[in-house]
Order: C-alpha cells, then structure tokens, then sequence
C-alpha cells in the first residue's frame, strides 16, 4: 500500500509517540527472538520454532540474551509460529518449582503451565494461536489462546545447587514441543517462511525510524485487537502495518515530526522507570495490564519477560558502590520476604542491567544460600559492596556489586498475600557509612 499522504505533524508526533511507547515491548521482545529463533549462525540460536533450549546452569554475566537475568531458575527457551497450526506442550509430573509462562509479540502473557497454576502432575496443553477455531482434543489438558501469530516460552524451573544439576536437566529433558497435526497424526500444514529484518544487534534502532520499520513488519503477525484499533487505524495512516513501510520515502516534515514523537515517548519511558520501584503493575496477561502500554513497556526496559506478581514478585533498589562504597540490606526479625516457594535478591551493573562478575561466583543471595549468618536479633543483613567485607559474618552474607552504580532486585516466588497487597515492604539498600 506504500507509505502515506501527509498527515497534520503534530498529530503525526503525537501518534508516534504513542506508538513508540506501545511497540516498545514488541521491539523488545524482536530483540531477543531473532538471535535465538530467526538467526542460525548467533550463539543464542535455540534450533528455530517449534524447539527447547535448557540452559541447566544458573545465569553468569556471559548471559546477555534479555536485562536482568534470572539467576535463581535455569531458563528453557523456545518460539512458536502458530500461524499454521497450534502446537502441544507436554510437562511431566514433578515435585520442584517450575513455570513455563507462554506470551504474545508484545510481552501479554498468554497463560502459565506450572506448579503454581497446573500443579505438580503430568500434563498436555494446546498452545493456538488467533487463525485456530478448532477444538481443543479431548485428550488435552487445557488450551492456551494467544493473540498473536508468534509466541516465546521462557520457562524456569529451580535449581537447588550444583549438585542438583542431574535432576534438573532430567526435567528439563521432558519439556516436550509437538505440532498439533502430529499429535494427531495428521499431514503436517506449512506456512510460507516471512522475510525477518536482520536485527544488528544495535539498541540505537530503537530510537530511530527503523523503529516502525520493525514494527511494521511485527504487525503482520498481530491481528487488531478491539482496543487498539484506533492507534492501529492511525500508524496505518502513516503507512505502518501494511509491511512495506521505508522511512526513506516519507517527506522531511513527516519524518521529523515521527522523530520528535520517539523522543517524547523515550522520555516519557524513563520518566515512569525511573519512578517505578516493584513490578506488579508491569506484567501480567493482557487482561490483566488493559491498556496501560506505558506500564507493559517499563517492564520490557527493566525486567523483560519478568513474571507476573502472583507468580514472582520483584521489587528492586539502587546504589553506587564505586569509590569503595559499601551499602546493607536489612531485613528485621520476622521480616523476610514472604514466599511459597522461595525468595532471592540479585545483583545487576548499570546501565547494562547485567550480573556482575566477582570472584566467589555469587550472583543472587536469598534463603537457599548456605552459610547466611542472621543478626543477634534474628534479622538478616546482606552486604552490598563490590570488594569482600573483612569481618566474616558480613562475608558471609555478602552480594558482590560492580565498582559503579548497580541495581538489586528482590524476587518472591508465590508471594504471599502480605507481599501483593502491601503490608510487607522491601528494604532498601542503605549506605553502610
């Protein structure tokens, strides 16, 4: 359809910028697809769609496949095209923790297989995407409906140590991917293979018109949801969605007026980061986060693919350990973050929002840590600094940060309802002098 006539440029600008904000996630979400699923000669390549990479080992900062990384769950990784046809996934019975949270292009979750929601048993479930108007088959579990035709399983399942590693990829081993025409026997559909727009690996992208040249494309796998057809009907006016957008071809005025628009949103963006301090209003199903994309995209730029608060509740805090700074995290008697399953806290350098390498290997700190020595009172004090703390109880409990500024986040795994509604607050890191 090509690229559009002129459009007014400020509501040019201000389109973009809502659009900027609600494609963030999407672009994101690319980001990390393309190496793993699209791009065969990257290290991060899983296999292609329709398979499972485990990773059986906790995160290092040799991982910078998404900011943030989970150190606490091994993570098993796969992509789905379902535009052909829906696809099963198969779990086996188990006694640990595990999730594997299926989500649309732009981050929405779709649904949890899991211990919190599916329970501990064996099962089998439909993951369809919006063309599927079949059934589910009758010797399925239940049925996962996604709104988009491209959909990302990052599963975590716990790891209790090193030695716990053989039990691990033992479950791991038993996540099962399977199309649906081969559960049932069927002639196997195929879809036509799309042209996927090389992603260089540059963040820069994101803040110019190559922006909604990504999203153009993305959108071709994201029918129009009710409540966004009006900002839909609008890109569309500035030819985004019909998959031939070129930014080349539009007129300087346009372009500028585009431009000015990502760097609203952009600002708009850091400004709500900035101030978010936990991440219950960040994730969640597409019910669940309406239509706050502001939101959904703060969650993409700190924690993408971060769980839902009733799965793993994440609250962070901020410091700057260069210079020999050191800070404390105190817990008081009784005050340990509430949790079902288990809680962490996890050091990450900025800006790069990565583990921080140290010399002992400890990257996260939480109640399955041996050796943790509590206070006189029964509280817990965790040490905060980038070199080790001389007096052996504070080494004992001590979280290596870089030497620089750096971020911590607590998670909770099945908080519980203290932590959701409030009651329970996080500490935060204090200056040790």
């Amino acid at each position: 359809m090509g690229n559009p006539v002129l459009v007014d440029p400020t509501t040019v600008r201000a389109t973009a910028a809502e659009a900027w904000i609600w494609g963030y996630a999407l672009l994101e979400n690319y980001r990390t697809m393309y190496p793993q699923a699209v791009d065969d000669a990257d290290p991060r390549h899983v296999g292609g769609f329709g398979v499972f990479r485990h990773y059986p080992y906790p995160s290092t900062p040799s991982n910078t496949d998404v900011v943030t990384p989970n150190n606490d769950t091994p993570y098993s990784w796969a992509w789905l095209d379902l535009r052909a046809e829906p696809w099963v996934v198969e779990v086996p019975a188990s006694d640990r923790y595990y999730v594997l949270p299926v989500h649309d292009l732009d981050t929405s979750y779709v649904g949890f297989i899991g211990s919190r929601t599916t329970g501990q048993q064996a099962g089998r479930y439909l993951v369809a995407g919006p063309g599927f108007h079949g059934e589910c088959p009758a010797d399925l579990d239940g049925v996962l409906r996604a709104d988009t035709d491209l959909v990302g399983i990052v599963g975590r399942t716990y790891l209790a140590g090193p030695e716990d590693v053989p039990a691990l990829v033992e479950q791991q081993s038993r996540y099962l991917l399977k199309p649906l025409s081969e559960h049932l026997g069927a002639p196997r559909p195929v879809a036509a293979e799309p042209v996927w727009p090389v992603w260089r690996g540059e963040r820069e992208a994101l803040d110019t018109l190559e922006f909604f040249a990504y999203l153009d494309f993305l959108l071709g796998f994201f029918p129009v949801l009710p409540t966004e057809a009006d900002l839909r009907s609008r890109l569309a006016e500035l030819g985004v969605g019909h998959g031939d957008f070129e930014p080349a071809t539009l007129d300087r005025e346009t372009r500028e007026a585009m431009l000015q628009g990502i760097a609203d949103g952009r600002r708009k963006l850091t400004g709500a980061a900035a101030a978010t301090t936990d991440s219950q209003q960040c994730f969640g199903t597409r019910v669940q986060l309406g239509a706050d994309y502001l939101n959904r995209a703060v969650g993409a730029l700190k924690g993408l693919y971060g769980l839902p608060a009733e799965e793993a509740w994440y609250g962070g805090g901020y410091g700057d350990t260069g210079g020999g700074r050191r800070y404390t995290v105190r817990f008081p008697p009784g005050g340990l973050p509430p949790a079902r399953f288990f809680w962490s806290a996890t050091m990450y350098r900025l800006p790069e929002q990565l583990l921080v390498d140290n010399p002992i290997d400890r990257y996260s700190i939480g109640d399955r840590t041996p050796g943790l020595r509590f206070d006189d009172d029964g509280g817990l004090t965790l040490h905060l600094a980038h070199e080790p703390p001389a007096d052996p109880a504070a080494a004992a409990n001590w979280l290596p940060a870089p030497d620089g500024p750096f971020m911590v986040i607590v998670r909770a795994y099945g908080p519980e309802p203290s932590v959701l509604d409030g009651r329970w607050r996080l500490p935060e890191p204090t200056p040790a002098d």
